[in-house]
Parts: structure tokens; sequence; C-alpha cells
């Protein structure tokens, strides 16, 4: 059973190259994954750095619960996502109308 789709040129051209940029987008995500790959788990010293203030506040952050945090024996992890959830949350809470 053969099915035969008639189409004009340029249908086919869209149909195409919608295909191909579908599979292409995933390679791409996996190129850059794989060249700039997303470190999962920070350190109290690298989330500092990032957050601009020094490793006693994180510490503080951490124990006041606006951070989640992971104790590893003596090291404390931090989740990068869990990190960018707490920035949002903290944020919302400071603009909230009381």
């Amino acid at each position: 059973m053969h099915k035969f789709i008639i189409t004009t040129q340029e249908e086919l051209t869209l149909i195409i190259d919608k295909s191909v940029s579908k599979k292409l987008d995933g390679l791409r995500e996996l190129i850059m994954n794989k060249v700039n790959p997303s470190k999962q788990k920070l350190t109290v010293k690298e989330v500092a750095q990032k957050l601009n203030v020094t490793e006693l506040t994180t510490r503080n952050y951490i124990q006041k619960g606006y951070i989640k945090a992971d104790k590893i024996g003596r090291r404390v992890l931090i989740d990068a996502s869990e990190l960018e959830k707490s920035l949002t949350e903290i944020k919302s809470l400071k603009y909230k109308r009381l």
C-alpha cells in the first residue's frame, strides 16, 4: 500500500526543514552540554562568589532556610537548580505587598 502526497515545492521544503531542525536541535543541545557541562552541586565558596557575598552570609542563608543545602560529612553542597529556585522565591517575597 503506497500513499502519494501532492504538495508544492515550498511545502515540501518547509516539511523537510522542520524535520531536520528537530533532529539538529537535539544534537546542538547534546554538544552544548558536553562543551559547557553544568555543575550540579556547588560549594559554599562557589555560591558566595556567585551571589557576591561572604561565605559566612551564605552559611547564614542556609541556616535560616533561604537556601537548601546537603551536608555530606563536613562538606556543605548546594544544588544549582535549588539555588536558582531559592533566589526567585526570595525575590518574590522581597517585593510582595503586605
